[in-house]
């Protein structure tokens, strides 16, 4: 759901006469795109809940036609300016038609959110949308924030059994996937892309991270609740589950063959329950609270480099968040693409909203907002996400390494201890391939002239001679402090290694890096 589901046209609408508004002019509501109420805001009062189907028959020759291949595609670029949203149905790339089973399978293997072994820690209804602060921070799924090892439970190894075997043709099995699921049911199509080859591990990714965590219900279920929570802006409903499980366990059968047997489909189908049911009831109860999205009007569009806009919106109505956090962001030339960008300020008095964007090679968000979008244009919001945010039980000082764009978050965190009243040390390490790319050093510095506990070093690559990361390691101690990272994943990845071996403690390490919660976690 991360890509458009019609052409686009020049004036910014949807070619396919689809579009849910045009730029510059308030957006009108359509029926596909904003599902339940026509506003698509009202909050709903009979809570949603799996129902039972039964999966149509395929077609008599055993083949499920694959839905026609775009025409074209581009690629989405470098992730840390255009991140691909983490909280969208997994996409992947083009669909191949896929072959009959090597074991004909029964047409009517349904999947049913129900009752499921823990669904008691989805946590009650009226939980705040915004957490309120935790004592440690917490860090995506990933190496780093595994559970202590323990002995896997019966229906873990079967599922890891299966991922394994399956993950050496992660694409077949995706194409083979989607390919069933638009033929067995074709009403569901309308809710993805037309393009779908921008993410294609999308859904590995997202079974190898609830297969990784299985055992970890703490970790699993965070990460379900924020999968839940995401889908609502793509339309997706309760009745729309049970078919994903159906056709997700028709392509793991498939592929998995060598493996698969009645207890692990048994095992697949409990997993499956489970991890849908935790989405559907953190859905329903933000259904309660908050909208599926916000309109928000672009109000000034400053261009700092020729690739490089900080944009600031005003949203239709309140929109609550953390300093550090990030949300997804779709613009009107290209619906239902939705990429991750950083708040570059802590929350405001006015309610403006600010996000640095640079341009990438291909990719569709940024170039539309760095290249053509203009104050008076309308983007459509997702909710707020990221644990990337500052803990104010603490005194600990911050240390903050922000690479290229990725300043735009650590300025989130040093405004949000400013206005806490703190006078907690905090170094910032703002990294850049040239001076050029330090677009944003005066604000920097004018931030540390107003506050002594602040430092700013800049670190440029081509003049330094060395990575980001490598430059930290000439200061210091940081045993003391809390460290946070922002910007492309490589610097995340040789940042957290940098900071280990300098002594910082993997949970005192923050980050939203284009791998959160996903397995590859650091």
């Amino acid at each position: 759901m991360d890509a458009p589901t019609t052409t686009s046209a020049d004036n910014g609408t949807s070619g396919g006469g689809g579009d849910w508004f045009t730029p510059r002019t308030k957006p009108t509501a359509t029926p596909e795109d904003e599902p339940g109420t026509p506003d698509g805001r009202r909050p709903a009062v009979i809570r949603p809940v799996g129902r039972q189907t039964t999966a149509p028959e395929t077609p008599a020759d055993g083949k499920a036609a694959a839905p026609a291949a775009p025409t074209a595609s581009v690629s989405t670029g470098a992730p840390d300016q255009e991140r691909e949203s983490p909280d969208a149905i997994p996409v992947p790339g083009p669909m191949a038609e896929p072959s009959a089973p090597s074991s004909p399978r029964p047409a009517t293997t349904t999947v049913t959110p129900g009752p499921v072994p823990f669904a008691s820690t989805t946590g009650p209804p009226d939980e705040p949308r915004v957490p309120p602060q935790r004592p440690g921070p917490v860090s995506p799924p990933g190496p780093a924030a595994s559970a202590p090892a323990r002995e896997a439970s019966p229906d873990a190894v079967l599922v890891r059994r299966a991922m394994a075997e399956v993950s050496p043709v992660a694409d077949k099995v995706t194409s083979y996937f989607y390919a069933l699921l638009f033929v067995r049911h074709p009403d569901l199509r309308p809710l993805f892309p037309a393009a779908m080859d921008t993410q294609r591990d999308r859904l590995l990714r997202a079974l190898l991270t609830a297969a990784e965590h299985i055992d970890n219900t703490d970790v699993l279920v965070d990460y379900l609740r924020n999968l839940g929570r995401g889908h609502r802006k793509y339309g997706t409903r309760a009745e729309h589950y049970p078919a994903v499980g159906e056709c997700l366990i028709g392509a793991l059968s498939k592929y998995a063959a060598g493996v698969w047997d009645e207890e692990m489909e048994a095992a697949w189908i409990r997993t499956y329950t489970t991890i849908s049911q935790i989405m559907i009831d953190a859905a329903a109860a933000d259904e309660l609270r908050a909208p599926a999205w916000w309109y928000a009007e672009i109000v000034t569009h400053d261009l700092r480099t020729p690739d490089v806009a900080v944009i600031t919106v005003r949203p239709d109505q309140p929109y609550p968040f953390l300093a550090g956090q990030y949300t997804s962001l779709e613009t009107p030339w290209w619906p239902r693409i939705w990429r991750h960008y950083s708040f570059a300020s802590a929350p405001r008095s006015d309610g403006l909203l600010s996000f640095h964007v640079k341009a990438v090679p291909a990719g569709w968000v940024s170039n539309a907002l760095v290249h053509r979008a203009r104050p008076g244009d309308i983007v459509r919001l997702g909710p707020p996400a990221g644990s990337m945010t500052v803990d104010h039980t603490t005194d600990s000082g911050l240390l903050c390494l922000g690479g290229g764009t990725g300043i735009a978050p650590i300025k989130a965190l040093v405004e949000d201890v400013a206005e806490h009243g703190e006078r907690r040390p905090v170094e910032v390490f703002y990294g850049a391939r040239t001076d050029h790319d330090l677009y944003d050093i005066d604000t920097m510095l004018r931030l540390q002239q107003s506050h002594p506990w602040l430092s700013v070093r800049a670190i440029i690559d081509q003049l330094a001679h060395q990575q980001l990361p490598d430059a930290v390691r000439a200061y210091g101690p940081w045993n003391e402090y809390d460290a946070y990272l922002s910007g492309p994943p490589g610097m995340i990845r040789s940042g957290v290694d940098a900071l280990r071996d300098i002594g910082i403690p993997s949970e005192r390490i923050r980050h939203d890096s284009v791998e959160e919660l996903v397995v590859a976690g650091s």
